[in-house]
């Protein structure tokens, strides 16, 4: 089985967001980059199949700037064999390409490459859009589970684990499919010393999107990025009676 692992480089999660003095993006400047923490589920799970046996290739798979390398290497260390950079100069701070064009990307590399299964994070927490994976499958008309909590790889089949509101719900798909990895898929590991030193040494690709015939260019146009509001201290009440009376006069919601 090969397994393809798209992989996006965002700002790492501990870093504190910075709106621009203009209000156009996110201040990424001189800010340490990292890769997506769905991702790094994927590549985690992807990893795990093929010591198990049950896959034979991990192919990843990231679109963005040539600084992206250091996150295929960082995939490669974990578990991937080989990397596919497709070089864009979209200004990350803007979220990068958006989810359609990174799709039809993925579709091109899918045709080309031929995987049994795309195991990809359920959003990126820069844009958190929550689209690609979805718009993905129905490009290729490929079945999907999406936010995957457990993954079990048969014979020409899959049963996924979902987390859904009323509790869990289990899907069986057949191969080839797309899935989604939630936060409870699985603990990434840490990549030792010898590992990442092997990484540098594994065969990366890079293309530019013109050669996969995808049209990059933007739809959508930003107008503002704008922090959140302040959120207001809280107050002490003396009683129930002033609770409920803030809560209906005040706040509204009873």
């Amino acid at each position: 089985m090969k397994i393809l692992v798209p992989v996006k480089r965002v700002v790492d999660y501990n870093v504190k967001i910075r709106v621009k003095a203009d209000q156009s993006g996110v201040d990424a400047a001189n800010v340490k980059m990292s890769l997506n923490p769905f991702d790094e589920i994927a590549i985690e799970e992807a990893a795990r199949l093929k010591e198990s046996g049950k896959a034979s290739e991990i192919i990843v798979v990231t679109i963005g700037p040539e600084k992206a390398q250091e996150q295929i290497r960082t995939a490669m260390a974990i578990g991937a064999d080989r990397g596919i950079l497709v070089k864009t100069d979209s200004p990350i701070d803007l979220g990068g390409v958006e989810p359609l064009a990174v799709a039809k990307i993925l579709k091109a590399l899918v045709d080309r490459e031929k995987p049994d299964l795309i195991i990809m994070g359920k959003q990126s927490i820069d844009d958190d859009s929550n689209q690609t994976g979805q718009m993905l499958s129905a490009l290729l008309g490929w079945p999907q589970g999406t936010f995957a909590s457990k993954l079990e790889v048969g014979a020409g089949s899959l049963k996924v684990t979902r987390e859904i509101d009323g509790g869990l719900q289990t899907l069986e798909l057949k191969t080839p499919a797309v899935i989604t990895t939630d936060l409870r898929l699985n603990t990434p590991r840490y990549a030792k010393l010898p590992d990442i030193m092997k990484a540098k040494k594994k065969p990366m690709e890079t293309i530019e999107p013109s050669a996969l015939g995808v049209d990059i260019s933007p739809r959508l146009t930003v107008v503002k990025v704008t922090d959140p509001p302040i959120r207001k201290s809280g107050v002490k009440v003396a009683s129930v009676d002033e609770l409920v009376d803030k809560l209906k006069n005040e706040a509204k919601v009873i």
